[in-house]
């Protein structure tokens, strides 16, 4: 089976690398441009990209797919090679362009994407964050048969994962891997002839929109429960911060505590090696990892070394 695979982040490199290591033919690779990155903002490959280059697959970069769009000629280039590529099948993962009509229809068992989510909850950009700031239970991926809609196509394979007490940063990391099981999975199945696809029911659908730096910010008259949820679904981005002493500190690990408080929300109430206990609405976090602006994340215990913090100070 010929198969287009187009991709970008490294959640998308996993799964390109389950379907080649599967002995599928990969014979065109769809990615964003090349951009700037890091501290000397030299343009940088996609991880998509990187591994590509690295087993010899032809590479396409366009801006855009749209042929009455912005970018025409990337659009008509685009064309021109995924006809010339003679796929069975593109097989789409985090890819970051919409695709139109054209694409959906130009392969012959059309376009199957590996979403992060049991769809129909979380569909948009933000699967991953927003089950574990909503305190969901489970999550997973679902392989689904792309369509116009955003995320509304027929179902064809499901899984489920327990998120458990995970970041963001490893909840991705276990759903990449799944992602990767799946995607082969229903290949096999689609060259066998016996892929089944459902349509997404009506009942339960929400939208997982994409993150901003501005979320970032904790309110700490939000239970405690929430709070730490925030935490862990903005690590790595953008990163749960607070004010204290007229710094912005980036908060990465936390816990609830149970036990009531009536100090105003924010206040830290103690200070030990093992975390520091601030104030929530109605109970407390114990923030257990920190980091200045343009320091490292660090254990409470080493964070205090650098920054002390006493007992009766206010994040906000």
């Amino acid at each position: 089976m010929r198969v287009v695979f187009a991709g970008t982040p490294e959640f998308a490199r996993v799964a390109l690398q389950a379907i080649a290591d599967a002995g599928f033919e990969i014979v065109l690779v769809l990615t964003q441009p090349d951009r700037p990155a890091g501290r000397g903002m030299k343009l940088q490959a996609s991880p998509v990209k990187q591994l590509a280059v690295e087993r010899h697959w032809p590479v396409a970069q366009p801006r855009s797919l749209r042929l009455d769009g912005k970018y025409p000629e990337d659009a008509a280039a685009a064309r021109s090679v995924l006809t010339e590529s003679r796929a069975d099948v593109m097989v789409v993962a985090a890819y970051g362009l919409i695709l139109p009509q054209w694409v959906l229809d130009m392969p012959p068992l059309g376009c199957l994407n590996i979403h992060a989510s049991l769809l129909p909850r979380w569909r948009g950009a933000a699967p991953i964050h927003r089950a574990i700031e909503s305190g969901d239970h489970e999550t997973g991926v679902t392989i689904m048969q792309m369509d116009a809609g955003l995320d509304t196509g027929d179902m064809l394979l499901r899984d489920a994962l327990p998120i458990g007490e995970d970041t963001t940063t490893r909840l991705h990391d276990r759903l990449a891997a799944l992602g990767g099981r799946l995607i082969v999975e229903a290949l096999n199945q689609a060259r066998a002839g016996t892929l089944h696809r459902e349509p997404q029911p009506d009942v339960g659908v929400t939208y997982a929109h994409k993150v901003e730096k501005h979320e970032a910010r904790i309110d700490w008259s939000q239970d405690a429960t929430t709070i730490v949820r925030r935490i862990r679904a903005f690590d790595p981005f953008p990163g749960a911060t607070s004010q204290l002493g007229g710094e912005s500190i980036k908060l990465w690990a936390a816990s609830a505590q149970a036990a009531a408080s009536s100090a105003v929300p924010g206040t830290v109430l103690d200070v030990t090696p093992a975390g520091i206990r601030v104030a929530a609405r109605d109970s407390a976090v114990i923030v257990q990892q920190l980091q200045r602006a343009g320091g490292k994340r660090l254990p409470a215990a080493d964070f205090l070394r650098g920054f002390p913090i006493e007992a009766g100070q206010v994040f906000d």
